[in-house]
């Protein structure tokens, strides 16, 4: 009887609540307002010959490369981030090795690793979601291959110093450190300009995000141009397909529509928090487009009451330290208009049904 390699056997399943998502969609950090107007107008002039070819990602990637100020040869185009994170694992983890993941975070690391065989280790994130610097360096040790920090961090928007995270490449020669900078847009800072001087340091990131294109699956890998040429030889020479390549160098033509949209973002990202404050429930400050907020015992109460007025937001309730949270993603002005008033609504019903947000 054919069985499975008891690593793939033994992975906790990950079902992302995509179906019946009707309403604002406030739960999957998003983008809200879609891409580019470009991208779209690329989307239309595709035409058969470019879907009856096999794509090709180099041209592309030489574009993304110019866009971020780096060498092409320090660029891989990847199937969204899940496949960059699924590459690297298969790169350097194998059965016996370690992966360091600080939780809570993004499943896909443990997931991802898990499968290779690997023993992924989480390490807690400290009150309030600060960055556990000292305790990620401690438990690196020789047989530690990878470490992966999201950066801002989701689902808690908090962020790591560079300094700190250079120390911990430092520290973990070994390993393969991924910088998952999924957020950069709604935060600034970045590692990017340290790949080349820090040899086991990768970055990714994404275009489903600030860019809006979620649905094409593109994102992109970066590090030293010595790895980068090692991981090219597990990934798929076909692994991002033609709609994808058409319309990525149309959403790069248009930096202004992203940080119009970024900026619209962080604008509501403040309201949202001044809004949790004036109600006096607790949040953590967020360095990404989501906020994450504490809702205690009313938390699966507050996502009903929200999804009734046609609103999703997503109850974090099962990550690690997140008991009682809820993630609310931010929209545009008009969004959270809307959302605000609906949220204020909801808390004040439920205060009056004598609950606690504590």
């Amino acid at each position: 009887m054919l069985e499975p390699r008891p690593a793939v056997r033994n992975l906790k399943e990950y079902h992302p609540p995509l179906s019946g998502r009707t309403g604002l969609r406030l739960d999957f950090n998003e983008n809200t307002q879609g891409p580019s107007p470009r991208v779209l107008r690329a989307l239309r002039n595709i035409d058969g010959d470019q879907l009856a070819r096999y794509p090709e990602r180099e041209p592309v990637e030489r574009l993304t490369a110019e866009f971020l100020g780096i060498d092409p040869q320090e660029v891989l185009l990847t199937n969204g981030v899940d496949e960059a994170i699924h590459l690297l694992c298969q790169t350097y983890l194998q059965a016996g090795d370690e992966a360091l993941v600080v939780v809570p975070t993004f499943a896909m690391y443990e997931l991802l690793a898990a499968s290779t065989g690997a023993q992924v280790i989480p390490v807690p994130a400290l009150p309030d979601f600060e960055f556990p610097m000292e305790n990620l360096v401690t438990r690196i040790s020789p047989a530690t291959r990878l470490i992966a920090i999201a950066n801002p961090n989701n689902p808690t928007g908090a962020v790591a110093s560079p300094s700190d995270i250079l120390r911990v490449a430092r520290a973990a020669v070994r390993a393969a450190v991924l910088v998952d900078e999924a957020y950069f847009e709604f935060y600034g800072e970045t590692l990017l300009p340290q790949i080349s001087n820090v040899l086991n340091l990768f970055v990714t990131r994404t275009f489903s995000k600030a860019y809006g294109m979620a649905g094409l699956r593109v994102g992109v890998l970066i590090g030293a141009a010595q790895q980068i040429k090692i991981i090219r030889k597990a990934a798929s020479p076909y692994n991002v397909n033609a709609v994808a390549l058409a319309c990525l160098p149309a959403a790069l033509e248009d930096p202004d529509f992203v940080e119009r949209y970024a900026g619209e973002i962080r604008l509501g990202r403040e309201r949202l928090e001044a809004k949790f404050r004036s109600l006096g429930i607790r949040y953590w400050p967020s360095h990404a487009n989501f906020v994450l907020a504490h809702f205690g015992s009313c938390a699966q109460t507050f996502v009903a009451a929200m999804g009734s007025c046609g609103i999703l937001v997503r109850d974090r309730s099962t990550d690690p330290g997140c008991e009682g949270c809820v993630r609310i993603t931010i929209g545009t002005a008009e969004q959270m208009d809307r959302m605000l008033a609906a949220l204020e609504a909801s808390v004040r019903a439920m205060s009056i049904g004598g609950r606690s947000l504590a």
